[in-house]
């Protein structure tokens, strides 16, 4: 049996379900990105406060076992699918929505698990770039190395398999909470990855902050496309999110500097590295996607980017303020507000092009509607 694009069989006598349960490789996907969090937020807090490290490291454990975790799980679902197919039993849209045929059908993957197996597949092959990197230079003494940047945008991929996994089972609770719970993640994250960038901002415009913008505003979008105050219940969940790790994040490398027993750089602020990254404006920015999203009196296609736009350039336009808060810093030159703002602004607009298509795509990927559970 050939999985169709809506997840249903062809043959009549395809009708004794696979026993797999949607939610639990599901649960045991988004596990795996909570790894990686802790892991990869571990870590920058580790380099922040203590210094360089080694590849084999307790932080480092957790981001590449996360990478297994995820790979794993992937391949599992993608070869029951696979051997259900050949055996003539019905999958479920539910598990990871519609079914990719792979090898000219020798393999049926489920749309999410195949992008997050892909995502762990190439997290291997930048940990081993990574492990290359360490041999060469011993100590790391920077988060935003070609090696670690390649992990953060393998794990992006592996967070959004989970999405599209959670957005399958739609037609559930449990799917559309863990949909929501898994953009926010996404949402967390992705700051981090803005880091590639942060090199060039050595001039007007700090592009850091609007690649940043781009990625929060296309996510929370989705979420609004993809389920009423969607945006706003992401950006609850980040800001949750946000603030848990502002507490694990210094306590996590102190303890662990204590236990190897290595000294704390002088004049440490403590600051949480990876959670100031995260905009504190996620809230207000989310429930005004919403209200512009929901209302119809306005072209639809147009409201996403507007939507975008004005959140970009509230998180564009907050970010000195940010800084100032959490840095205790001067106020940065009206130029560079204003430049980044606008420049924010216009990134946020494409964020809300793409986001609402890709909340589109996140409802097709669930069949049609039965009873919820």
């Amino acid at each position: 049996m050939d999985l169709t694009a809506d997840g249903r069989g062809l043959t009549a006598e395809a009708t004794t379900p696979i026993t797999i349960r949607p939610w639990l490789p599901a649960s045991i996907l988004f596990a795996a990105s909570l790894t990686f969090a802790i892991g990869s937020t571990w870590d920058i807090q580790w380099h922040s406060d203590v210094g360089p490290d080694t590849f084999f490291t307790l932080p480092h454990l957790f981001i590449y076992a996360s990478a297994a975790i995820a790979g794993f799980t992937g391949l599992t679902v993608i070869l029951v699918t696979s051997a259900a197919g050949r055996a003539g039993r019905r999958v479920d849209g539910e598990l990871g929505g519609p079914g990719i045929s792979v090898f000219g059908r020798t393999f049926t993957a489920p749309l999410g698990y195949m992008v997050a197996a892909l995502g762990a597949a190439s997290f291997l092959l930048y940990g081993l770039w990574d492990l290359w990197w360490h041999s060469l230079y011993g100590f790391d003494a920077i988060i935003d190395s070609p090696p670690h940047i390649g992990l953060f945008l393998s794990s992006t991929v592996i967070s959004v398999g989970t999405v599209i996994v959670f957005a399958a089972a739609r037609n559930y609770r449990w799917g559309r909470i863990g949909a929501l719970f898994a953009l926010a993640h996404l949402t967390t994250s992705s700051t981090v990855t803005a880091l590639a960038v942060q090199r060039l901002s050595t001039g007007t415009v700090r592009w850091t902050v609007a690649v940043t913008a781009f990625m929060v505003i296309l996510l929370m979008v989705a979420g609004a496309g993809f389920q009423r105050w969607g945006a706003t219940i992401t950006a609850v969940f980040s800001s949750a999110t946000q603030g848990v790790f502002w507490w694990f994040a210094p306590w996590a490398a102190r303890t662990y500097a204590d236990f190897v027993e290595l000294p704390m750089r002088e004049h440490i602020r403590g600051i949480p590295a990876t959670p100031a990254l995260i905009p504190f404006c996620l809230v207000p920015v989310g429930i005004v996607i919403d209200l512009l999203i929901r209302r119809t009196d306005s072209p639809a296609r147009l409201l996403p980017a507007l939507a975008g736009g004005l959140g970009g350039a509230i998180v564009g336009g907050f970010n000195p303020v940010q800084q100032v808060i959490i840095y205790h810093a001067h106020l940065a030159p009206a130029s560079i507000i204003v430049a980044t703002t606008v420049a924010a602004a216009l990134f946020g607009a494409l964020g809300g092009y793409v986001g609402r298509r890709f909340g589109d795509m996140l409802r097709l990927t669930a069949p049609s509607a039965k009873v919820s559970a």
